[in-house]
């Protein structure tokens, strides 16, 4: 009795060891794995210090009167045509919630589309770098080849947005899909549905939430950048910021970036209770 309850104790202390064994080993490559990276970071950062002129960091010390007095003249802000700006600021609202919803409504097939776990490669990569094409370019070029096109104002804007953010959401999108528990799609895929219908039943309900927080992401930030493309005559409030920056209206100017400031706050705040139904 007493011989077979050493021998398994001696199995159980070697198959431990044996664990063990395999544990650190594959703690020791994770670490090594980690070095490498960390160093790479390190080298990255230390090549790039001297083309990105890091060495000027001095200067927001040397030249913070230059600064201070550039300010100043943004501490007096100017309200006094309100309405037009408002008028501006939500014209620019409008610009961002069409180019996120146009977006929105392309990068829900493509999310599914450059998932790796959804679709064959001959169809994953083409997809892939499409989107990569899109979002490769910024908005401000997008909203250049589309003023061209389509003439000044706000619907060049609108398409800067809706193409470049698709690229984006389409990224985002996927990686939330590859993410997925593939239990529940097995599942349904066993009652013979059909593919389109393991991912409307199997996948979006599980994306959903995640979806749902990037899109309202995507439109805080898309405000924020209808508001630069302004600036190249996209329309909005961008366009009457930059006229007054260059005609140094600074007291407009002023009064203009806080009513940015505030749509976005008040848009974070909505963002929040609107997450709040989903999540």
């Amino acid at each position: 009795m007493s011989t077979t309850s050493d021998v398994a104790t001696a199995e159980t202390a070697r198959g431990q060891s044996a664990s063990h064994d395999v544990n650190a080993g594959r703690d020791w490559s994770r670490s090594l794995w980690n070095l490498v990276i960390l160093a790479g970071v390190i080298a990255a950062l230390a090549i790039s210090w001297g083309p990105a002129e890091m060495g000027r960091w001095t200067y927001l010390f040397t030249d913070s009167a230059n600064m201070a007095e550039y300010a100043s003249g943004f501490l007096r802000p100017d309200f006094t045509d309100w309405r037009y700006y408002l008028h501006e600021m939500i014209v620019t609202v409008q610009i961002a919630v069409w180019g996120t919803f146009l977006s929105l409504i392309v990068s829900i097939p493509f999310g599914i589309l450059c998932a790796h776990n959804m679709v064959p490669w001959w169809v994953l990569h083409p997809c892939r770098r499409l989107m990569d094409f899109f979002r490769a370019i910024h908005e401000v070029v997008w909203a250049v080849l589309f003023v061209v096109a389509v003439g000044l104002g706000p619907f060049a804007g609108v398409m800067a947005l809706f193409i470049h953010n698709t690229g984006i959401m389409a990224k985002l999108f996927s990686e939330a899909v590859e993410s997925i528990d593939p239990r529940p799609v097995e599942g349904i895929r066993s009652t013979g549905a059909t593919r389109i219908q393991e991912v409307v039943f199997g996948v979006v309900p599980q994306v959903m939430p995640l979806w749902v927080s990037y899109t309202l992401y995507r439109l805080e930030t898309n405000v924020r950048t209808a508001t630069i493309l302004g600036v190249i005559g996209a329309g909005g409030i961008g366009q009457v910021m930059f006229e007054s920056i260059r005609g140094f209206y600074y007291p407009q100017a002023s009064a203009i970036l806080i009513i940015v400031v505030a749509t976005v706050v008040v848009i974070d705040l909505l963002s929040q209770q609107l997450r709040k139904f989903v999540t």
